[in-house]
């Protein structure tokens, strides 16, 4: 009898051993599988810098015949069109015309269109390389360009700031920083690609060749977290997207 309950007893033992370091091993595994998924997860971000001089070294946004392309938003004649009619009503309506600088000015083919109805046209751009095409392309006496990083470096004067579907491929850190410098300018004319329907604004995202669009989400640089505060706010267009992903929509803030 002594014998036989020892026996059951250390088969006990053995089977509550066996179950503790299996659950042990499972909670453990859980554990690293979970901490691997984290890691993943918090990608470090690439330069903005590095991450636009891809998008064009690697035609990211298409148009693999040019040397440069800043993608269908500037090409596209439905898009392009209209959004070249309404700056342009905007700034011929100053008896004098007014200075603008124009960030993140990609290859200049919207830009190209609008320096002749400005007293001086300043573009932005952080690729060195495609700024340096830019001068070499168009050789205007009131266009200058600049690389700069418009979130980190002192911006040009100027009476008016166009930002053209710009923010939406900043995180909200680089978002910030470019708002607190363009409160200094009197007018800003935001472009942004957000989704049709009611959304979530300003989710975060890495710095890149991506926007906000496929979490469901845009820029309102008038919600939190940047709670912009303006003077005016008008809506100068909204262009519906044939494909059905979102609204191309351009604001006029008068900022004071």
């Amino acid at each position: 009898y002594i014998v036989f309950e020892y026996y059951n007893s250390l088969v006990f033992t053995k089977t509550l051993a066996t179950i503790i370091l299996t659950l042990f091993f499972k909670l453990l595994i859980y554990h690293i599988q979970s901490m691997d998924k984290k890691l993943k997860s918090k990608k470090k971000p690439w330069p903005t810098k590095k991450a636009m001089e891809q998008v064009y070294e690697m035609n990211l946004w298409g148009g693999k015949e040019f040397d440069f392309y800043s993608g269908e938003g500037s090409y596209n004649l439905e898009l392009v069109t209209p959004y070249i009619t309404i700056i342009k009503e905007f700034l011929l309506s100053f008896k004098t015309p007014i200075t603008v600088c124009d960030l993140g000015c990609g290859d200049f083919n919207i830009g190209k269109k609008l320096v002749a109805h400005t007293e001086k046209y300043i573009a932005v751009d952080i690729v060195e390389k495609l700024i340096e095409r830019n001068e070499k392309l168009f050789i205007i006496d009131n266009l200058q360009f600049h690389c700069l990083d418009i979130s980190k470096d002192k911006l040009p004067k100027a009476d008016c700031v166009i930002l053209r579907q710009v923010l939406q491929h900043l995180s909200n850190d680089e978002i910030q920083n470019v708002l607190n410098r363009v409160k200094v300018f009197k007018y800003l004319i935001l472009t942004e690609h957000i989704p049709e329907k009611k959304f979530i604004p300003n989710k975060n995202i890495i710095s890149g060749q991506g926007i906000r669009l496929k979490s469901q989400s845009g820029i309102d640089i008038t919600e939190a977290p940047f709670n912009l505060i303006v003077k005016e706010e008008k809506q100068l267009l909204s262009l519906k997207l044939n494909n059905g992903e979102g609204v191309i929509k351009t604001t006029l803030f008068t900022m004071f």
